[in-house]
């Protein structure tokens, strides 16, 4: 006879574990399946090989790039200084096993019953567990949590060594002398900058016209000045189109934006050109599963269009984040329970890129709002004078409020400079109470703080700036 559950979660990533524990906090009886494929284990892909260590390489990174840019100014002089990147991989990886073995100390604290093997649906109400000891679940409700892996180009497939994806990015023991990183969201930004200041000859490469082409305009062009600055080679407009592997370097060969043909030599190339979601083999149409664009499609609390089962994180869609996941998990879970909650809202997500200077923007950009039929304000404060900033030797970038002229309700936000992951979450949590940039404005942010910068764009934005 089958284990019988109120909750079965398939992917412990940070959507589904996160879901898990809420559920078990609600007093459900919970199952969770992991199987520890290629990306995943507990923790899924983001502790795992992506979030937890990407940012870790990035902390080593923004250290080795500011001894090298900053160090005599601010009265360190790196006479000499030696950049160990083996070392760096090795702490991520401690970190990374801290971190997963805090997420199987959690199952164990909410006495979430946990299934090692590939997790699939085997009927309504029925999961099936294949691996070393296949066995068969009953649910009330079962969670899909089963995240997403890599993607690449026919001709641009994934050997391990000469062309790799950020999986095998964060397992470097040794670094090539030139990378060509091929796609420039946040993932090809977060891994230039970290192979850059460790001494790679880097050259990024984005299809469309911009760096991190779904932020503002501005963002863009911000960021890709203080890479050239750095040394790298930007290539926006630029399409790959053939890899030959059998040279050394490799012959990469592009197309421009107006046609021609380039050619790149290159050691190694990273593909960072976005992922697809694990929908296969799961069991899915035939249970009544619904995918469209070939995710799965859920409703505002993650359901699907099959009775009892729900789906969250990268399975269900964008935006593909693991603080969506995470959030998504939480909705589930408290669904589920019948425990009353709130509905997923997806205009209020941040987003963030953490190279540095740092990246972030949350709800709409001036485009979108103006699209909208808002009458737009908007207030751009620069970081070139600001007290923080120039004090941490980090002073390029910008805040930027997209407001309604009416009423100053905030709209949206962007930000590239130092610590703007960090200063993000003032507006959204802003925007959840509907904030006005006069509500900003009227808060006396601390002396002297990056937080400052967002008060003095709000004051901007209406009209009133007072350090610039």
């Amino acid at each position: 006879m089958a284990d019988t559950y109120d909750c079965v979660v398939i992917g412990a990533g940070p959507g589904g574990y996160v879901s898990a524990i809420r559920a078990a906090q609600l007093k459900q009886r919970v199952a969770i399946v992991e199987s520890g494929s290629y990306e995943g284990g507990f923790g899924g892909t983001c502790l795992n090989w992506g979030c937890i260590p990407a940012k870790a390489l990035l902390e080593s990174a923004a250290l080795a790039q500011h001894l090298k840019s900053h160090g005599n100014e601010l009265g360190v002089k790196p006479i000499q200084v030696e950049y160990d990147f083996t070392a760096a991989v090795e702490r991520s990886r401690g970190i990374t096993k801290r971190s997963t073995g805090g997420v199987q100390y959690l199952m164990k604290k909410n006495k979430i019953d946990v299934y090692n093997g590939r997790g699939r649906l085997a009927g309504p109400g029925k999961v099936a567990v294949e691996g070393d000891e296949p066995t068969e679940l009953s649910a009330r409700n079962i969670v899909i949590a089963t995240g997403s892996v890599m993607k690449t180009f026919p001709g641009f497939e994934f050997d391990g060594e000469k062309v790799i994806g950020s999986r095998e990015a964060l397992g470097l023991q040794s670094l090539p002398g030139r990378l060509v990183i091929v796609g420039a969201g946040y993932v090809g930004v977060e891994f230039a900058d970290v192979f850059n200041a460790f001494g790679v000859e880097v050259t990024l490469i984005e299809a469309l016209d911009s760096l991190v082409p779904l932020e503002d305009p501005d963002i863009g062009k911000t960021l890709g000045r203080s890479f050239k600055k750095r040394g790298m080679q930007i290539r926006t407009g630029t399409r790959v189109k053939e890899l030959d592997r059998s040279q050394s370097p490799m012959i990469l060969t592009v197309e421009n934006a107006d046609g021609s043909e380039g050619i790149e030599k290159t050691d190694m190339v990273l593909m960072a050109v976005g992922r697809r979601p694990v929908t296969e083999d799961l069991g899915l149409e035939e249970n009544g599963v619904a995918l469209e664009d070939g995710f799965i499609k859920t409703d505002e609390w993650c359901r699907t269009t099959a009775e009892g089962v729900y789906a969250i994180g990268d399975v269900a869609g964008q935006p593909m984040l693991a603080h969506v996941g995470s959030h998504e998990g939480i909705v589930a879970a408290e669904h589920l329970a019948g425990q009353p909650g709130h509905p997923m809202r997806y205009d209020n997500i941040p987003s963030v890129g953490y190279c540095h200077p740092e990246v972030a923007s949350i709800g709409m950009t001036e485009v979108q709002a103006r699209e909208a039929g808002h009458d737009v304000v908007t207030g751009t404060y620069p970081l070139q004078a600001h007290g923080r900033a120039l004090t941490a030797a980090s002073n390029e970038g910008f805040i930027k409020f997209i407001a309604d002229a009416k009423y100053g309700e905030v709209l949206g936000a962007c930000m590239i400079g130092h610590n703007v992951s960090e200063l993000i979450a003032e507006v959204g949590l802003g925007r959840e109470l509907e904030t006005t940039l006069d509500e900003i404005a009227g808060h006396a942010h601390a002396h002297p703080s990056m937080a400052e910068a967002v008060m003095e764009a709000a004051f901007v934005a209406l009209g009133r700036p007072i350090h610039i």
